[in-house]
């Protein structure tokens, strides 16, 4: 069976801790936050303090970032909607990062807040 990019984010969110955006802002000062957007989306706006790392560098960015350096440090990923950011999440988790979690509604949600 086959699975879409869909039932991948689906599956990923059944495996990973995924908060809301007024949780993430309560958690900005001792955490890590990681925007998974493209450039131009990045670019278009942001949350400030946030790394950016496309989704498609994520696994070969992390050694460069010296935040990133330490596996039991909180991380917070968001993307434009909480799709990418899951996948992420769920990547960052397989390469042993303690405490990892995907804003729910992305940077979209964010901006409502």
């Amino acid at each position: 069976m086959s699975l879409t990019a869909m039932d991948l984010v689906k599956q990923a969110k059944s495996e990973i801790k995924e908060i809301s955006c007024e949780q993430a802002a309560s958690m900005l000062d001792n955490a890590t936050l990681i925007d998974v957007r493209e450039p131009a989306e990045f670019d278009a706006g942001h949350i400030s303090g946030a790394i950016h790392i496309p989704r498609g560098m994520l696994e070969f960015s992390l050694d460069s970032h010296p935040s990133l350096a330490n596996l039991e440090t909180p991380v917070i990923i968001y993307c434009k909607t909480g799709g990418r950011s899951a996948l992420a999440a769920k990547t960052l988790e397989s390469m042993g990062y303690k405490e990892v979690y995907s804003v729910a509604g992305g940077y979209e949600a964010w901006q409502q807040i």
